[in-house]
């Protein structure tokens, strides 16, 4: 038996379908190990190596997997063919303790029986330059994660998150919220005007230049001025220029391209693109059984195998005729700094159209498939073609623009035409559908004039398309992490960014937060730093750096940026240096940065510290009122050296304690009274109730009455630490020799098992 491992139960049940016989496949469900959630995981000290722990949850599953390698004659491991899936294959054989003879690396772009058969036929050893690769990006975020969100939180005194890449993103949206809250609209006025050739054919023109120069009118007074200098002036045409004009294909989708265009068409978010399209590549149910619908869906290539070509010209040819086929076939160049590892998104086979697939998937399914289908046809097919025209109409000092353009053949926009940007206003452009026959000096009649008072608009808000486009131009992030970086932003926990419509705003803690990381980690929110990273992560890819080394030359400065970002102006009081910032169990705190020659910490919020007039009964010094984690208690002044406290108000009685004969002092459990909202679980002391509970505005009759409980101890305490739930009298039980209580009509045995009572003013007779 031969065991192949992938991550996804759909793809293994997909495979299933190809593969019998001597053929085992079973999944590792996603990652079997990662670094510790609860600390940073990474060794500072020991050149930045990790310690990788066993997800709690896949204890069962790597037991599973042990006990099936343990029966296979050869393993292969099929996880996804990117560096994360190198990275899962090279954790399963580590934490599996697979033999190094015994198991093998196999890679697919589609899930198809050929390429199935073919990854078998060539298997090969874990790449660990890969693995490095994916592991430096890792321990990279690990460091900057665990470094910064502790730092900013302290800073900002709220939970936040920080990481090395979404960070950047969201200065993006932040500079551009900015950018959009400092404009200043200008006015200006759009003058159009209606005219007809001589044969009386109408068409309007817009107002672009005066005296060889761009012009629009500043205002009203101004418009009219135009208006009035152009009534009567002689219109004719300028300039006039024809062309036939053509529209290339767009390049089949990458994994950026994708979420662009399910932003804009389906209205879907980075984060469900890339989970409809994790079930279209590992397979869907059909009445032939589990199918992969399309090739592997993270990838920065517009590559595509010559088969898949061959296979798109003959169906277009057979569905479109052979004039929507292109002489040539259409190769689409990659970007220069692309990892280029895949092929394209393209459907696995052209036979199952959109629509013989309809039934067998969900509306999001079918959607995305069917606008990954058409465009990959239309990738392969011919140029768009449109009859141009574009001319001037002078009229003394000004000119007018008009142009036109009409589809001569429709080319690949039979099947796919591609969004257009979002102009200004329609009433900004000078195009039109159709001008009529016009020639070059040829005069025309102007029938009217027309201005509008338009005014400058900001940049607009990101939406995730225009957000991961410029990304992906700037060359921040990878095709993987796209959709994560989307999903944190919107992290309901943390909420980063909130959505009007379909625009991304950032909400009021963003701004506080970039302002922190822009001031105390100026290179790691640089652009193009974290481009040069994603450079040298690939560099280390392709097998051409040292992972340490990387993390090394980056840790260095940014150690530095750390231990900036919490210093803090307050000197120490006991040495003089400035303190630092920190968070520990009990809140934030400052610690002298002189440690540890100066270990003086002391509490952000420190309390006010009032005298009092009562004196410490153990070394005679002043007691001070102070405030700690239960409420307001006394303190002796000469702490340290006595660290004598007691409650605020003790209340003492004249009765003795039965142990050691000092006073007995009333005192309140650690919480005193309170009330307790049953609707909400609110508590608030009882003095704060004003008519309703503050939190869920349920009236006040409806709170719990609770206390901690009253009990009495020895004024002597510590001491003596004598203490009992009920006030001593100072007698002894006459029965069994126990001290005796106070009851509310007399006295009664402390010991419940002796049951001795008598009522107030009643005393035993002594014989």
């Amino acid at each position: 038996m031969e065991l192949i491992i992938v991550e996804s139960p759909h793809k293994a049940k997909t495979i299933e379908k190809f593969l019998g016989g001597k053929y085992k496949v079973d999944a590792s469900k996603g990652h079997v190990r990662d670094l510790p959630v609860n600390h940073m995981g990474v060794s500072i000290a020991n050149n930045f190596e990790p310690t990788y722990v066993v997800n709690p949850d896949k204890k069962q599953d790597i037991k599973r997997l042990q006990e099936k390698a343990k029966k296979a004659d050869k393993i292969y491991l099929a996880t996804d063919p990117d560096r994360e899936g190198e990275a899962i294959s090279w954790h399963l054989a580590e934490v599996l303790k697979l033999e190094k003879e015994k198991y093998c690396r196999i890679v697919f772009n589609e899930i198809s029986e050929k390429a199935l058969r073919n990854a078998l036929a060539n298997p090969r050893d874990i790449d660990k330059n890969l693995v490095d690769a994916q592991q430096a990006r890792r321990v990279l975020d690990r460091i900057v994660g665990y470094s910064i969100s502790p730092a900013a939180s302290t800073r900002l005194n709220c939970n936040l998150s920080a990481g090395r890449v979404q960070s950047v993103a969201l200065e993006l949206v932040v500079d551009r919220e900015r950018e959009i809250r400092a404009f200043v609209p200008k006015e200006y006025w759009n003058i159009k005007a209606l005219l007809e050739n001589k044969d009386g054919a109408k068409f309007k023109a817009l107002l672009s230049e005066k005296k060889g120069k761009k012009y629009k009118p500043a205002s009203k007074e101004e418009a009219d001025a135009v208006i009035a200098s152009l009534k009567d002036e002689a219109y004719f045409v300028k300039n006039l220029k024809k062309s036939v004009t053509k529209t290339h294909a767009p390049a089949p989708f990458i994994t950026s391209t994708l979420q662009q265009d399910a932003s804009s068409r389906l209205s879907l978010t980075a984060p469900q693109v890339m989970q409809v399209a994790q079930r279209l590549y590992e397979g869907v149910e059909t009445p032939e059984g589990n199918l992969a619908l399309i090739t592997y869906m993270r990838t920065d290539s517009v590559r595509i195998s010559k088969e898949a070509q061959a296979d798109a010209l003959a169906y277009i040819k057979e569905h479109y005729g052979e004039e929507y086929a292109p002489s040539r076939p259409n190769v689409y160049k990659t970007k220069k700094d692309a990892q280029d590892a895949h092929e394209a998104i393209r459907p696995i086979d052209l036979k199952r159209t959109p629509e013989s697939l309809k039934n067998s998937l969900d509306r999001n399914q079918y959607r995305l498939y069917k606008m990954i289908y058409e465009r990959f046809v239309a990738s392969q097919m011919s140029e768009a073609k449109y009859n141009s025209v574009q001319l001037d109409v002078a009229a003394g000092d000004y000119v007018f623009k008009a142009s036109g353009k009409t589809l001569l053949f429709k080319g690949f926009t039979a099947v796919y035409e591609e969004g257009k940007p979002t102009q200004e206003s329609d009433e900004d452009s000078e195009s039109a559908a159709v001008l009529p026959p016009l020639e070059e000096g040829e005069k025309v009649r102007c029938t009217g004039l027309t201005s509008e008072q338009k005014f400058t608009k900001p940049p607009q808000r990101y939406t995730e398309a225009t957000l991961i486009k410029t990304m992906e131009d700037k060359g921040i992030g990878r095709p993987s992490t796209y959709a994560t970086i989307m999903a944190k932003l919107s992290d309901k926990k943390r909420e980063y960014v909130r959505k009007d419509g379909k625009y991304l705003v950032p909400n009021d803690i963003s701004y506080a937060l970039i302002d922190f990381l822009v001031k105390y980690f100026p290179d790691v929110m640089n652009v193009s730093f974290t481009a040069r990273m994603e450079n040298a992560l690939d560099d280390i890819g392709d097998g051409g750096k040292d992972w340490h080394k990387l993390i090394a030359d980056f840790y260095r400065p940014f150690e530095k940026m750390v231990k900036k970002s919490k210093l803090t102006d307050v000197k120490c009081d006991k040495c003089g240096a400035y303190m630092t910032i920190n968070s520990g169990k009990f809140g934030n705190y400052y610690a002298c940065s002189n440690y540890p020659e100066c270990k003086n910490i002391r509490p952000v919020n420190e309390k006010v510290v009032i005298p009092t007039d009562q004196i410490c009964e153990k070394c005679g010094g002043v007691m001070l009122e102070r405030e700690g984690k239960y409420g307001k208690f006394l303190a002796c002044s000469n702490y340290p050296k006595c660290k004598n406290t007691r409650a605020l108000n003790e209340v003492k009685s004249t009765e003795k304690c039965p142990k050691c004969g000092e006073l007995m002092v009333e005192k309140q459990g650690q919480f005193g009274k309170y009330l307790s909202c049953p609707s909400c679980g609110n508590t608030v002391s009882r003095a704060e109730i004003a008519g309703v509970c503050p939190v869920c505005g349920k009236p006040t009759k409806k709170m719990l009455s609770r206390y901690g409980k009253v009990f009495y101890g020895c004024s002597a305490y510590p001491d003596c630490k004598f203490m009992s739930w009920d006030m001593p009298v100072g007698e002894k039980c006459p029965q069994c020799g126990a001290y005796l209580v106070k009851t509310e009509n007399g006295v009664k045995c402390s010991d419940k098992k002796c049951g001795y009572k008598r009522e107030e003013g009643v005393h035993e007779q002594k014989n």
